[in-house]
Order: C-alpha cells, then sequence, then structure tokens
C-alpha cells in the first residue's frame, strides 16, 4: 500500500507550515484586504473613488540563483525580500505604488523551518513598502529540486493615476540622469558571480577585498527597494523616466524606456563601484563590456529629469538620507 507521505508529499508539514505563518501574513494586511490566508482566492478591496483614473500596473519576478547563495549559506531570510522589493521596484519606476503581493514557494521536500523563514522575509518587506501579502502557493513536488533547494516567483499589483504614469516618453536631449546607489548584485548576475567567485572562495571565507564580510553575506545582502526615494523624487518634480537596473545592466535596462532617436551617455566614472563588483572583474578576468551588460555596478535606479529639475529632485532623496549622483545625459 502506498501512501501520498511515503510518495514524498508531507501533508502535515504543510499543514504545519501555513500555522506558522499566518500571523507573518497577518503583520502585512492593509484596509483593503479582505480574506484570510488559505482561502481558494485573495480578496482586495480598492477605493476607486480615491483616485480620478487609477489604472492597475502588475509585475511578476524570481530571485534566480542567488537562491544557490541562501542554499550553501542555509539563510533564508533574505531571498524574501530581495522577491518583494524587485517586484516593488520594477512597478514603482512606472509611477505606481503596490497593493499587495503573492508569491510562489517550491521545493522537493518541504521544511517547515525554512518556508516559514522565507515568509518572514516576504511579511518584512511588505511592510516596509505598505503591501499586502495577500496569498501564495507552497508546492511540494518530490524528485523536482535536488535536496535542501527551492524556488520562488512573485507577483505584484500596484496602481497609478493615468496621468501620472512614468513611462519614458517624456525624455528629451538635455535631461539629466540621477543614479541612487544599490546595495550589492541584488538579485541579478549570480551566475556569473558564482562562477567567478566560487573557483577562488568558499561561502564563509572573507577575502580583504570585502573589508571583513564573507563572500557569502556580501552575495546575500538585500536588494533594496527605490519606493519610498522614487515617491519623494516624483513629489518634488516631474520625472520623466525612471530604470530599475537589473539583467541587462544600466544600457539594457535604461534602453527600455529611451524614445527613439534618444541616446544615454553614461559616466561610468562619476561613482565608485563596491568592492565585489572589482573583485570580480579582477578575479574572473570579465571584460568591462560584460560587467556593464550584466550587473548594476552599484547603481540601482536612474531617475531622469529636466535640467531645471535637478537640484529640487536631488534635495528630496537627500532629505531621505540617499545619496543622489549625477550619472549622466541624454542626447
Amino acid at each position: 500500500m502506498a501512501t501520498y507521505k511515503e510518495a514524498g508529499v508531507d501533508i502535515a508539514a504543510g499543514e504545519e507550515t501555513v500555522r506558522r505563518i499566518k500571523p507573518l501574513v497577518r503583520e502585512t494586511f492593509t484596509p483593503g484586504v479582505l480574506t484570510d490566508i488559505g482561502a481558494f482566492g485573495a480578496f482586495f478591496e480598492f477605493d476607486w473613488a480615491s483616485m480620478e483614473e487609477p489604472v492597475m500596473v502588475s509585475s511578476v519576478d524570481g530571485v534566480g540563483t542567488k537562491l544557490k547563495v541562501a542554499f550553501a549559506m542555509d539563510r533564508h531570510d533574505t531571498v524574501g525580500q530581495d522577491l518583494v522589493n524587485h517586484c516593488v521596484n520594477d512597478i514603482a519606476v512606472c509611477g505606481a505604488r503596490p497593493l499587495y503581493f503573492m508569491d510562489y514557494f517550491s521545493t522537493g521536500r518541504l521544511s517547515p523551518d525554512v518556508a516559514v523563514s522565507v515568509v518572514k522575509g516576504f511579511s518584512t518587506a511588505c511592510v516596509e513598502n505598505r503591501c499586502a501579502l495577500i496569498g501564495g502557493e507552497t508546492a511540494e513536488m518530490p524528485d523536482m529540486y535536488a535536496a535542501g533547494e527551492y524556488d520562488l516567483a512573485g507577483m505584484i499589483t500596484g496602481v497609478v493615476e493615468k496621468r501620472r504614469i512614468v513611462d519614458g516618453s517624456g525624455i528629451q536631449a538635455g535631461h539629466v540622469a540621477i543614479g541612487l546607489p544599490s546595495t550589492g548584485l541584488h538579485t541579478n548576475g549570480y551566475s556569473l558571480a558564482r562562477k567567478v567567485l566560487f573557483q577562488h572562495f568558499d561561502v564563509h571565507d572573507r577575502p580583504e577585498e570585502l573589508h571583513g564580510a564573507s563572500v557569502g553575506e556580501t552575495l546575500l545582502v538585500v536588494h533594496r527597494s527605490y519606493l519610498h526615494a522614487i515617491q519623494a523624487a516624483m513629489s518634488a518634480a516631474d520625472i520623466a523616466g525612471m530604470a530599475h537596473i537589473t539583467g541587462g545592466g544600466i544600457p539594457g535596462n535604461t534602453v527600455r524606456i529611451l524614445p527613439e532617436g534618444r541616446i544615454f551617455d553614461v559616466d561610468y566614472g562619476a561613482w565608485d563601484r563596491p568592492p565585489v563588483f572589482q573583485l570580480i572583474q579582477d578575479l574572473g578576468q570579465v571584460p568591462e563590456d560584460d560587467m556593464r551588460s550584466t550587473l548594476n555596478l552599484g547603481m540601482g535606479l536612474v531617475l531622469f529629469v529636466a535640467p531645471d529639475d535637478v537640484l529640487p529632485v536631488e534635495r528630496a532623496l537627500s532629505s531621505l538620507g540617499e545619496e543622489p549622483i549625477r550619472i549622466g545625459s541624454v542626447r
């Protein structure tokens, strides 16, 4: 006689996970949330009368092979934050504010401790971004993943006034690009970073170039949210365009919003790259073009503004403790 548990799916572990994550999820609830965790669908009531022409904005993403570092470190409380913040940034650069987030967590053998740690990361980031975690899926799929491994995906929905949509169409020649620093690699370029760094180091090694931090700690630094900085900048001036610097680096992400006939000249000497990028380039003898087209190189967000708006935007960002840097211009 065969049972589901003998086949590799532990229903009791799933029920324990749900029981333990319920209070974490409830911490994120905003007034629009109508259902508790466990329903077949997640309900969110939006006050349409609060806006003139609301437009819904959605995005979906994953964490990529950064998860391999989390597995090696046996640390799972940061990757959930990475996923939420990545998704938030993707809609925030369109001018939207997040409303709710949903996740997909899949693994070969469910460990409630690991799953709860990941969801704790979701909860932490959702609270920081004032975004409700209203639902998700936990899938246990024997033989699909190596022991101790899992995968994550996240889906976010936000809203923006139609007249306030930021799509880059207003970017003109002479506009200035203001960059905001990243916290590290964020969630992109890890296949290259792991290939290079783990040929020379273990996750616990502390090369002098990283100033006391281990390789694993450096690679697991949380992908930051730019939501509050973006909202401050939009309150200070009209932002012509914004780019979240993910896979493709600065060139690959800014070109997505530049109107035809506009070219962004990046001044790569305008800021100091965090040491981890130089370490990757030196150890791997990575060509500069590959570095620029793969990694954010220390700049996680780029805002395009008219020359007259540069100072008001910089003041607004600096008031939040940000360090805005002028990193180029449009021609």
